[in-house]
């Protein structure tokens, strides 16, 4: 164990005198010790055996900030103190630039950009990977599909039917109230059929598929990703696209309008039981005004946007899990980001499908 030795000079000057190694194990015995001595201050080196850079630091230091003077260094110390003292300067900072409210929308906006932009191109990636199934149908995976299936669809029908049953109630609940001042509260049944089979059925099922499926689509494809085995995929001659991001996709798709006619038909038996208990609406009647009021055009148009957002949110949380890098927190940002994309997307392209069918006339 090196020790420090404290030799009083033969002038008024106090002598420090380390002894053995003066290295990082000794740093902050050393630093208290030059710290306790009064000045003026001579640092001797003659007895120490092993210098390096945090050792040779602290001399430099105590010469820099106070004054001390260096005595009995060997030629190889006295150098590493130069070579200290020459890499020893202030790191020139460059402060943040504060743009405001401007320069958050303008990153913003080009952050959205390369996302649109990597998201089109991973759509092109995937039609190529559809090409190549179709072009050799053996490497096409049945199995995982069918998991998928399970997984997506499934899985997924008590959470959207009990939501979708609880929404119907409280449409039918809250349209009473309002239409009730006006004495047409029969028309709660329009209300109730119209808006869950044309808009809030596929609207809330994929909201609730995205939160559910396309974060998971997301996260297992991230991990899978940080665990190297897509890189091992890709080493064997595996796709990853055919392997991991069609299946999921094809399970998305098909399942999506099965799950929104079941969230359709949810929402109208808990509206129908709203209309029965509260307004006093026999079952067979209300059967008979969903009939009537809701047209045939509205079931086409729930049932076509389905599909449409299945392959959406399966899209973005594929495209997120592949962007994971190597770490393990992008796992759950990147999770984050596919669920926040897949709402917006989705909201966006319910508004397209929107104006769309309400200039061909299925209003």
């Amino acid at each position: 164990m090196a020790s420090l030795a404290q030799t009083p000079d033969s002038s008024d000057q106090q002598v420090f005198a380390p002894r053995g190694a003066l290295t990082i194990g000794r740093a902050g015995s050393v630093s208290r010790e030059l710290d306790a001595f009064p000045d003026p201050l001579t640092i001797d080196l003659s007895r120490v055996e092993r210098m390096d850079t945090v050792g040779a630091y602290l001399v430099h230091r105590a010469v820099r900030d106070r004054g001390a003077r260096v005595t009995g260094g060997s030629q190889d110390f006295n150098d590493l103190l130069e070579q200290v003292a020459e890499a020893d300067h202030p790191a020139r900072t460059v402060p943040e630039k504060e743009g405001g409210a401007v320069a958050e929308l303008g990153a913003w906006t080009i952050e959205s950009g390369r996302t649109l932009k990597g998201l089109v191109a991973f759509f092109g990636a995937t039609l190529i990977g559809f090409a190549g199934l179709i072009r050799r149908p053996r490497r096409f995976r049945l199995n995982a599909v069918i998991q998928r299936f399970d997984v997506v669809g499934v899985r997924a029908l008590g959470i959207i039917g009990l939501m979708s049953f609880l929404i119907g109630v409280v449409i039918g609940q809250q349209g009473a109230v309002q239409l009730q001042q006006f004495g047409a509260e029969v028309y709660t049944v329009n209300l109730i059929g119209r808006i869950t089979v044309r808009e809030l059925g596929p609207l809330m099922t994929a909201i609730m598929v995205a939160g559910r499926s396309g974060s998971a689509f997301a996260a297992q494809i991230g991990t899978m990703k940080i665990t190297e085995e897509v890189d091992a995929m890709r080493t064997i001659g595996v796709s990853p696209i055919e392997a991991l991001v069609i299946p999921r996709l094809i399970a998305a798709i098909a399942m999506m309008p099965l799950l929104c006619f079941w969230a359709m038909l949810a929402s109208i038996v808990g509206g129908g039981l709203f209309c029965w208990a509260g307004l006093d609406i026999p079952p067979l009647t209300y059967v008979r005004l969903i009939a009537d009021v809701v047209p045939a055009t509205d079931l086409w148009v729930g049932l076509i946007k389905a599909p449409v957002f299945g392959f959406i949110i399966a899209l973005a949380g594929c495209f997120q899990g592949m962007l994971v890098a190597n770490d393990a927190e992008q796992v759950g940002l990147k999770t984050t980001a596919a669920v926040v994309q897949s709402i917006f997307l989705v909201i966006v392209l319910d508004a397209i499908f929107a104006i769309f069918f309400s200039s061909i006339g299925w209003i």
